[in-house]
């Protein structure tokens, strides 16, 4: 694994040099070691949507007792580890070297991790009590409903599900797809994205957000949705029917309207968050990529992998690519840390369109060098290219990311048009100045 050269881990606190310290060799000796055996105990046909691989239980008992244990909530929460952004950010990047067993064995895995940030923000002591202990606990699981097939959901202003006071109750109605962890059976509740006020002036004040049982009649989970053929079971990513269903009052999250408001304080981290495991990814996919190359067994045309020339360039590529967006990715935890995620808009924009498509170019290379055994289930390779390619979609399209990012870079526009005709009139003055003097 690469040094952090990119941060003085020594500078930081001890805290979190113990916590980092264990995260490491948690993730290096308990985690990636039970891939296999975690494998072997999924379910099997329909089975696959019904059983939790008993691997997983053990590996949070033992996280939990290291004190590996939702690290992600920072210094404004009273129930998390105290972590700065900076801080967490290199812990989930040792996370994203073992993305499907180490973020659930530490409780530090999406969707619930943005979701307990809305409960611990945003949340009554009552919604606290009863929804928040039990996923802070790792005892429920829950998913976050907003992206539609029937708008362009890249606009969150298009979202069509309706949410309809009734006296003492709200009532849902609409259909959601690609909600991660929808199909978990240890699932309970779901946090609903719709329109209270559908015909409010202010386009971000028509949506709210809702807290919705899984339990709850009216709701119908129709199907997993598919990525490149996986379908990520038993969490799944799923497609969901809400029919007449009816919650009371006090389910609604910070009140009406608020919806746009919670949900841009609940993704600015978490996008920094799939970064870094996007990094652990692709450091690891190196690593793979390295063992590959160098086995003496591998040899083509007289000669070792790491031999040829267009092998040693895409390695070099791997090293660059990965450390740029490491500090793309530092640099926007920095700053939410020096401000808050708004501040930081810019930089987390950056680090959200660089590091999905580096990992999807850090794969390739690495399955071009394994061949065919780099699209099978021998490698985790393929699937971290679909997690890879998917994140380029998820939390917002690169384009919506590259639109937002370019405005803010032409809001600059207007002032260095000013310095540069100044400059030029400073230019002007001295070609006058010595021009006449001679």
């Amino acid at each position: 694994m690469a040094t952090q050269n990119l941060v003085d881990i020594s500078q930081l606190s001890p805290q979190f040099q113990d916590l980092y310290a264990k995260a490491k060799d948690f993730v290096e000796n308990d985690c990636i070691p039970a891939e296999k055996i975690f494998a072997l105990q999924m379910g099997q046909n329909e089975d696959r949507w019904k059983i939790i691989p008993p691997v997983i239980e053990d590996l949070k008992k033992k996280a939990r007792s290291l004190g590996l244990w939702n690290l992600f909530l920072g210094r404004d929460y009273a129930e998390g580890a105290g972590l700065t952004n900076l801080e967490y950010a290199l812990i989930a990047e040792l996370t994203g070297r073992c993305p499907k067993i180490a973020p659930e064995a530490m409780n530090c895995s999406a969707p619930d991790t943005g979701n307990m940030e809305v409960f611990a923000k945003w949340g009554t002591p009552a919604q606290k009590k009863k929804w928040l202990q039990p996923l802070l606990d790792g005892k429920i699981r829950s998913a976050f409903a907003m992206t539609e097939p029937r708008v362009a959901s890249s606009d969150a202003t298009n979202i069509e599900t309706s949410i309809r006071r009734v006296g003492n109750e709200y009532i849902v109605n609409g259909i959601k797809w690609w909600i991660s962890g929808a199909g978990d059976p240890r699932c309970s509740v779901y946090l609903v994205m719709g329109k209270t006020d559908p015909g409010n002036k202010n386009k971000h004040r028509q949506q709210s957000l809702v807290i919705v049982p899984a339990d709850t009649p009216g709701i119908t989970v129709v199907r997993p949705m598919q990525v490149f053929g996986f379908d990520d079971a038993p969490e799944g990513h799923c497609e969901i029917v809400f029919k007449e269903v009816r919650i009371p009052v006090e389910n609604m999250v910070a009140g009406e309207g608020k919806g746009f408001e919670i949900i841009q304080s609940r993704l600015g981290p978490g996008r920094i968050h799939h970064c870094m495991r996007c990094i652990g990814m692709a450091e690891r996919s190196l690593e793979f990529m390295l063992a590959r190359v160098t086995d003496p067994s591998r040899r083509t045309f007289g000669k070792v992998l790491a031999e040829h020339g267009t092998v040693v360039q895409d390695i070099a590529r791997c090293r660059l690519e990965i450390d740029q967006a490491r500090f793309l990715v530092l640099n926007a935890a920095r700053k939410i840390d020096q401000g808050n995620a708004k501040g930081a808009m810019k930089e987390i924009g950056m680090a959200k369109i660089i590091t999905p498509s580096m990992l999807t170019q850090v794969l390739d290379r690495a399955m071009q060098a394994f061949g065919a055994a780099g699209l099978s289930q021998d490698t985790p390779l393929a699937h971290y290219f679909a997690s890879a390619r998917t994140l380029r979609i998820a939390d917002g399209p690169d384009a919506v990311h590259e639109q937002q990012l370019g405005r803010l870079e032409l809001r600059r526009a207007v002032d260095i048009a000013a310095k540069m005709k100044e400059q030029q009139e400073k230019a002007d003055q001295l070609v006058a100045k010595y021009t006449s003097s001679s």
